[in-house]
């Protein structure tokens, strides 16, 4: 039986998803964008839209879905980091907040489904 780290599991997840986004024609800016209030995880670009992307990565079988865990406070954080993403690199298009919910098999990390999950919230 593999046991596999978290990161190891979010690491996954983030890869699955960038090749979700590459095939349906995303251009990746950046990947884990930090800063002290928080991460994110992909920054991607399609025709005029910035999508900030959460990937949440989980192992079936699971009692929640994956973008249960992004909760308010996530989504704040969220947003504070895309706030100074957008300042730093002088963004002037429409961005917006999409999750990307992946399932792994528990024992090989092997993709099992995805789903990609636009205007996933917005900014109040």
């Amino acid at each position: 039986m593999n046991t596999y780290t978290k990161k190891q599991v979010g690491d996954t997840g983030e890869d699955y998803c960038v090749k979700y986004m590459k095939r349906h024609g995303y251009k990746i800016l950046h990947r884990q964008y930090r800063k002290r209030c928080g991460e994110i995880d992909v920054v991607a670009k399609k025709g005029d839209t910035i999508s900030f992307v959460e990937v949440k990565t989980r192992s079936a079988p699971m009692l929640i879905q994956p973008c249960e865990a992004v909760n308010y406070r996530k989504q704040r954080r969220l947003i504070q980091t895309a706030q100074w993403y957008i300042a730093e690199f002088d963004v002037q298009c429409f961005c917006r907040f999409d999750v990307c919910e992946v399932i792994v098999d528990r024992e090989t990390l092997r993709l099992l489904d995805i789903r990609y999950m636009e205007n996933a919230f917005y900014v109040r």
